[in-house]
């Protein structure tokens, strides 16, 4: 389901609802349903479960309805804990405050569905429904009172998980289930949410230390939020609350339907510092870096608008490949350094967030619900996100492989519906980044969401070799200094590391394509059309399709944004970015027109029917490389195998033979 609207949980309308929120802790009725009684394992005391689970079952000892209350058992566990102390243990009194904030908030989330379900409406008529509308004054309040809980389960877990411990098996084998939870109405539903919990806390097995209420209090809700999911598609009226997201203000707390994955708060992840003058070689590769971050740092936080996203010049999806050792870990730290350099100059939110390693799942559904927790993020419009993907090819790998797990299908099917179409919501804040050995082992699918790609192909030229050489045997020479006594060449070190004006520099002998199959049907096309011609490119994508039948019209939008980001292809002024008055603390408007003005100026000396060419032939070698790479690994795999299969065959012979 699209979550296509946001909408602020605003801290002066949820402290409006603390006292309300207290009121609950503080006192409720509930009159235990036959359901919950009869759980009782039949009398059975076989484990501390079914002890539990029978005590649960009678917690009312026989009263029709009965009253509990949070707080007061909060302090009753503070008199048993701690005796002797004036003060409420810290965990306990953290998790009442989490309790009372996250009832708040599911009073809120209530609210807000009364409104948009048109249940308000309803509820003020309730007297004079007829039979259908009473059917679905009914249902509406099922769904609110499930959302109310799903809402309070949702912010304990985000305030307390952090804190709990890392194995729960102990607590979890205390845990003897929720036995009944009602969605009948919202008072109903707090009531036994906070019923159960109480009586839970009052048993004399479950609370034995401090730590223990965070860790009962996680697995409790854990287990509510599953209840919840599993009872899902029985409601009905979703759509209000499944088509928005709700972010509390001044928080990273997100809550979008009933798909919200739990995770803790995202924190940046460290990484090391690196400089790109560090970075031998790979020229394309670092203009390209250079680019992103000048583009992420235009980003304006008030619209939440990229103004180099308007002028074409913004690429949230790219990709860096090249052979083992030329610089791709490197690349990723460097573009991490610069940007967090920058952020924290300017005071703004700098969030790194590279792919975990540990994403694959073994469970069925594990792998998505973990990428959708990876993706979220990307959606933030309160940082600059940079999530680097290394070693691409191990969790986006051709689905059509041989062998390749339901776990990577899983992540890929996220990974396109987050990067294009209804989930690929874009602000011009964050950019994915991938970076492989093996671009021909990515799904092709993947691969038509790269809508910039470079080669990192490390040092390829004498000076490069010499800088390389140079990088390392400087410090030995600072350290002990006339040990390295050799004769220095006729060059200036690291000259030649200097980062390019314009990719023009690198393209200028960019003519015709160098892949063997894309250079014929390029010269074919070329004897009927001059390369200055529309048609030409027309005649020229129709052979290209014939020959490679997965380029498609996306492959043609990626060109059209590279040939568009070839005309922001321009450095921004040095005082813009030293002095972030100039440009960066401007507004929106401002920034743009700023831009607009250079652009302007770039573009004087650029040849639009040089610059498309440039972009076509160096996408469709690209393309071909990478196809023609796979299809010769297949080959030699095949030959192996035949190769094997034969010197088997010949051995047993042998041996049969002697």
């Amino acid at each position: 389901m699209e979550h296509n609207s946001t909408f602020p949980i605003k801290q002066g309308e949820l402290d409006d609802l603390r006292d309300e929120a207290s009121s609950y802790l503080k006192s409720v009725l509930w009159e235990q349903g036959l359901r919950a009684k009869n759980k009782d394992s039949a009398g059975s005391t076989k484990n501390a479960q079914d002890n539990i689970l029978l005590y649960l079952s009678k917690a009312n000892s026989g009263v029709t309805v009965s009253q509990t209350s949070v707080s007061k058992t909060i302090l009753k566990l503070k008199k048993q804990l701690l005796p002797n102390s004036l003060a409420i243990p810290l965990k306990l009194n953290r998790t009442l405050l989490a309790f009372q904030e996250a009832i708040a908030i599911g009073i809120w989330l209530k609210d807000s569905y009364y409104d948009s379900s048109g249940l308000s409406t309803l509820n003020e008529r309730k007297s004079a429904l007829d039979t259908s509308q009473k059917r679905e004054y009914e249902s509406k309040m099922q769904t609110a009172t499930a959302f109310l809980i799903f809402g309070i389960a949702y912010s304990v877990l985000y305030e307390i998980k952090e804190e709990s411990s890392d194995d729960l098996s102990v607590m979890k084998n205390k845990f003897a289930g929720i036995p009944e939870l009602s969605l009948i109405s919202p008072l109903k539903g707090i009531s036994c949410l906070l019923f159960y919990y109480d009586k839970y806390l009052n048993h004399p097995d479950v609370i034995k230390t401090e730590k223990d209420i965070i860790d009962f209090t996680t697995v409790y809700f854990e287990a509510i939020i599953d209840e919840i999911k599993q009872r899902k598609g029985a409601l009905d009226y979703t759509e209000t609350l499944e088509d928005r997201t709700y972010k509390k203000e001044k928080s990273d707390f997100v809550i979008s339907g009933w798909d919200t994955v739990f995770s803790d708060p995202i924190k940046s992840i460290e990484f090391n510092k690196i400089q790109f003058e560090q970075i031998v070689g790979n020229r394309d590769a670092k203009h390209f870096a250079k680019r992103l971050i000048e583009r992420m740092l235009a980003y304006d936080f008030e619209t939440k608008k990229n103004p180099f996203q308007e002028l074409g010049g913004f690429m949230p999806v790219f990709m860096g490949y090249g052979i083992p050792g030329t610089g791709k870990s490197m690349l990723i730290a460097a573009i991490a350094t610069k940007l967090k350099e920058y952020s924290d100059a300017l005071d703004i939110p700098f969030l790194f967030h590279p792919m975990p390693d540990t994403l694959i799942s073994t469970f069925q559904g594990g792998s998505a619900e973990k990428m959708v927790q990876w993706m979220k993020p990307l959606q933030d419009p309160t940082k600059l996100i940079f999530a680097p993907i290394d070693d691409a090819e191990n969790n986006l790998q051709e689905r059509t492989t041989q062998g390749v797990s339901a776990g990577v299908k899983e992540v890929i099917g996220v990974f396109l519906r987050y990067t294009e179409g209804a989930y690929a919501v874009n602000y011009g804040n964050s950019s994915v980044g991938l970076f492989t050995n093996l671009p021909e082992m990515l799904d092709k699918a993947v691969i038509s969401r790269i809508q910039g790609r470079f080669k990192i192909d490390g040092a390829r030229t004498i000076p490069d070799f010499l800088d390389q050489d140079y990088i390392w045997w400087n410090k030995l020479d600072k350290i002990l200094p006339d040990f390295v006594n050799m004769k220095n060449p006729d060059y200036k070190w690291l000259s030649e590391q200097t980062l390019v004006k314009n990719l023009g520099e690198i393209l200028k002998h960019t003519e015709k394509p160098t892949e063997q199959r894309v250079l014929e049907i390029y010269e074919n096309i070329e004897k009927k059309f001059k390369n200055t011609e529309h048609n030409f490119y027309a005649e020229l994508y129709k052979s290209i399709q014939k020959t490679f039948p997965f380029f498609s019209s996306r492959d043609i939008r990626n060109i059209q944004k590279a040939v568009s980001m070839r005309l922001t292809d321009f450095d921004l002024p040095t005082d813009w970015l030293d002095r972030p008055g100039i440009f960066l603390k401007k507004d929106y408007k401002t920034k743009y027109i700023m831009l607009q003005d250079v652009m302007k100026q770039n573009m004087k000396g650029l040849n639009f029917s040089d610059i498309r060419r440039q972009e076509v032939v160096r996408y469709l070698d690209n393309m071909a490389i990478i196809a023609d790479v796979d299809f010769k690994r297949k080959v030699e795999n095949r030959l192996k195998e035949l190769n094997i299969r034969v010197a088997a065959e010949n051995k047993f012979k042998k041996n049969k033979g002697s």
